[in-house]
């Protein structure tokens, strides 16, 4: 028989409007006897609950993390362990309110459920404002693709000329059209920069099109929702620049990884990871937490598939973000020598997720040690042995992973 770990704990099932709490007493003979109630996820419902937990002397608690109709129940009830909805599910048609709730409970009294890792509540305030701010930077981004399509729709050439389609001396062009649509014979000149003077003409010729009445409407809408956004991202960012000012220290070791030098890059990281890494054993689970690890699936001794989890679904994009701005730069040859050498054999996606890997075990030891990114530890990983012998053969190939042409003398 499974060893009974915890005596005395109680499993729930959440719901948007009702949980379903059942609870598993173990006496000294090994006899287990339940009791199950449902309460509502009003705040009268969960002090419910909590006095119900109480006056059966349970301490220990399990529920799975269903949407966010699990916050306000973590943060009412004693201790609890939160697993994610994967390693809790009930087997298919036998599956009830009540029989999910107990299915939770028997796996949390036999200590067979893992619990999720769950960073202290200033950390989560800040993730919660990181991810909200990240939001907004998707909505700015798609009011501007729309920008775009207005323009291209009334045959405004401009972003075949410019770099910058929402830079400043194309942004005022674009505000004189809107407010002047009549006026299509305009002096821009005054209105750009010394270094776009090269560029009158072409810019004349994109400027040839027509902007109806209702695209311009459409565009004076998106502008103005546009800087509405700008302004909700800046007074967030005042927020969360608040918040992470008792993490300063920690900041500045986080800044000093490769690849991370936007100051709100590396609070995303501490947003997501916290800044005690005692709660990882390894930085190996670290990784594997954030999903830029390849899984395990093996049977019969045949490995089939080593994708990626889908773990991480915030802190991955950053760290390849961060991976494939470090691996152009040949500020790191540590780092970009690793790159071109996996990407050889295995691909660019395969070695951006391994650099990504690189630096997010940088990070694990950077906070747990508390030192800053230190460039020679993976230099002296990447040199060869002073003993070690090549032959030609070899050296050849070394030369030439490294950049170098061969040349053979007559």
């Amino acid at each position: 028989m499974l060893k009974i770990v915890h005596p005395i704990c109680c499993g729930i099932d959440v719901h948007k409007k009702f949980l379903v709490a059942c609870i598993a007493t173990t006496d000294d003979k090994g006899v287990t006897t339940y009791k199950s109630s449902r309460f509502s996820t009003f705040t009268n419902g969960l002090r419910k609950l909590s006095e119900w937990l109480c006056a059966n002397s349970c301490t220990q608690v399990c529920m799975e993390s269903t949407g966010k109709y699990w916050i306000p129940v973590y943060k009412a009830t004693c201790k609890i362990t939160l697993a994610h909805p994967k390693y809790v599910k009930a087997i298919r048609s036998k599956k009830t309110d009540k029989k999910d709730a107990k299915w939770i409970e028997n796996l949390f009294k036999h200590d067979l459920v893992a619990g999720s890792f769950m960073p202290p509540l200033p950390i989560r305030q800040l993730r919660d404002l990181m991810r909200y701010r990240f939001k907004l930077t998707n909505f700015s981004s798609s009011e501007k693709n729309r920008i775009q399509n207005c323009l291209t729709v009334s045959n405004i050439q401009l972003a075949n000329v410019v770099s910058d389609t929402f830079g400043k001396n194309t942004m005022a062009i674009i505000d004189h059209l809107l407010e002047n649509p009549d006026d299509k014979d305009f002096d821009f000149v005054p209105l750009l920069h010394v270094s776009m003077l090269g560029k009158v003409d072409d810019i004349r010729l994109a400027l040839d099109g027509m902007i109806t009445s209702e695209q311009r409407q459409k565009m004076n809408i998106i502008l103005q929702h546009y800087e509405d956004l700008g302004k909700c991202k800046f007074n967030l960012e005042s927020l969360i620049l608040s918040l992470i000012e008792p993490y300063a220290r920690e900041l500045s070791l986080v800044c000093t990884v490769p690849g991370i030098k936007n100051l709100f890059s590396a609070i995303a990281v501490i947003s997501e990871i916290g800044v005690d890494m005692s709660v990882f054993p390894t930085a190996k689970h670290l990784c594997s937490w954030a999903g830029v690890t390849p899984q395990n699936n093996e049977s019969a001794g045949k490995k089939h598939s080593v994708r990626i989890s889908r773990a991480g679904v915030y802190i991955r994009p950053l760290l390849v973000q961060c991976a494939n701005a470090v691996v152009k730069s040949d500020k790191h040859p540590e780092i970009k020598s690793r790159y071109l050498s996996i990407k050889k054999r295995r691909g660019h996606k395969r070695a951006i997720i391994a650099i990504a890997r690189i630096l997010l075990t940088a990070i694990y030891h950077i906070l747990k040690k508390g030192e800053p990114y230190n460039s020679e530890l993976y230099k002296k990983a990447e040199t060869i042995p002073a003993s070690h012998e090549i032959t030609v053969e070899q050296a050849i190939l070394i030369a030439q992973r490294d950049g170098y042409s061969i040349i053979k003398e007559q």
